[in-house]
């Protein structure tokens, strides 16, 4: 594995039930970077994410995540996973949930309180949860994951329904956490936050279609904004991808045919 590879995953291949949700799927992610991960709803970004923290059973391929199995034992307090939604407990307050988190993680003394002030919840800290806003118990679910100090934080959909101003914050201490060398991974099909990544990688019916920097996306395809750019590499993989479908049916009939020689 690459020293400055976070995760490295090599023909991926996931299925559910009869469906392919990845068919070969190769990607290495850098360490200390923002990766956003972005694409329409159901391309297959939160399956990505739940194969890199080890918790998506997948039919056959590797996931090495910093040096080691995707999901294993030693990764526990190494990688930090946020899912969709608020993961946390409403009927107890911010700084119970994260006290919780800590004792399960096994954290150092002091943690709570700095990842209270990380997330900006220092005058609710003993507020129930359910009592507070939609941003803020975000944040205390962003605070849930940051427990620990963890090496990679992988995060879906972070700021789904948050209000710009919101985002924007968030947005500026995923920023900082990477600056000090946490690898973040950020789903999105928001398209304009694009522009706070690092690098980018553009899904789409389960392939990567792009992986990209901000600046090389607009370049490459000549637009001046992420949104415009990715309709653009849709229509491009449409137009790619027409020929080699015929061609594979093509060659399923054939095979059907010799089948029944």
């Amino acid at each position: 594995m690459m020293n400055n590879a976070a995760v490295e995953i090599d023909r991926l291949h996931v299925r559910r039930g009869s469906v392919r949700v990845f068919d070969g799927v190769d990607l290495t992610i850098p360490r200390g970077q923002i990766t956003g991960l972005l694409g329409p709803s159901g391309c297959g970004k939160t399956t990505l994410m739940r194969s890199i923290v080890g918790v998506q059973k997948v039919a056959s391929g590797t996931v090495t995540v910093l040096g080691e199995p995707g999901g294993s034992r030693q990764l526990r307090h190494r990688v930090a996973y946020g899912t969709q939604g608020a993961a946390v407990y409403g009927d107890l307050s911010v700084r119970q949930n994260l006290a919780y988190a800590a004792s399960l993680l096994n954290a150092p003394k002091g943690d709570v309180d700095r990842v209270i002030d990380e997330v900006g919840l220092r005058a609710q800290a003993g507020q129930l949860v359910e009592s507070l806003s939609g941003g803020q118990s975000t944040r205390v679910s962003l605070g849930m994951a940051l427990i620990g100090a963890p090496e990679l934080v992988v995060l879906d959909e972070p700021t789904v329904g948050l209000d710009p101003v919101l985002r924007s914050e968030l947005w500026q201490l995923f920023r900082e956490l990477a600056d000090r060398g946490v690898t973040m991974i950020v789903s999105s099909h928001v398209m304009d936050e694009a522009q706070r990544c690092d690098r980018l990688l553009l899904m789409r019916e389960g392939r990567i279609i792009a992986d990209t920097t901000p600046a090389s996306l607009l370049e490459e395809t000549g637009t001046t904004d992420a949104e415009a750019a990715f309709l653009a590499l849709i229509e491009r993989d449409r137009s790619d991808s027409a020929p080699r479908s015929r061609r594979e049916a093509r060659e399923q009939d054939a095979r059907e045919q010799e089948a029944g020689e």
